[in-house]
């Protein structure tokens, strides 16, 4: 799926995205609407990627098995302020998605996010003021959630230094953790 040479009238996407599966689905769906994609599936691959080309446009996994996507956002802004970041994740938090928008991601999307979703998400430049304000009240859980997610993305996802953060066994963490799911 790899081209051998960069075609330079095509808009440049890169997928960083740990599910070979699920990246080649969208690669193949943003081929056919005329981009150039790349794969990587890891910080290290995506700075391999970087060392030989710039892209306009980046999707972005939020959990790369052990590693943060967000150390892609932060690597992709870096080397391009201009790259469009969309990044997508298993579950919505709030704190991911602060961090994200404050690294340089332009959006964040919960998957399931389809190739429409994505490229729409790149086409935002501007918030929506008219985004209705949710009436409903966070759960002690959905609290609960936040803030092991927050102390997780402070740690950049570092498992046992959160547990410590939270005063907790791993072991627990690690339970909860399982329970719902981060990518």
């Amino acid at each position: 799926m790899e081209p051998d040479h960069i075609d330079p009238d095509r808009p440049q996407l890169v997928i960083v995205e740990d599910d070979p599966a699920f990246a080649r689905t969208l690669a193949r769906s943003f081929e056919k609407r005329g981009y150039a994609v790349r794969q990587a599936a890891s910080p290290e691959a995506l700075e391999a990627l970087l060392a030989a080309q710039d892209f306009a446009y980046a999707v972005v996994d939020l959990k790369l098995g052990t590693a943060s996507g967000l150390t892609c956002v932060h690597m992709l802004h870096e080397r391009d302020p201009d790259t469009r970041i969309v990044v997508l994740t298993g579950f919505a938090s709030i704190a991911t998605a602060v961090e994200a928008i404050k690294l340089g991601a332009a959006h964040y999307l919960a998957k399931p996010a389809n190739t429409d979703d994505i490229e729409e998400a790149f086409g935002r430049h501007a918030g929506d003021p008219t985004v209705p304000l949710e009436g409903r009240k966070s759960s002690i859980k959905t609290v609960e959630w936040e803030y092991i997610h927050t102390t997780l993305a402070e740690c950049d996802f570092n498992i046992s230094e959160a547990a410590r953060r939270l005063g907790m066994h791993r072991r627990t963490l690690a339970r909860k953790l399982e329970k719902r799911q981060l990518n």
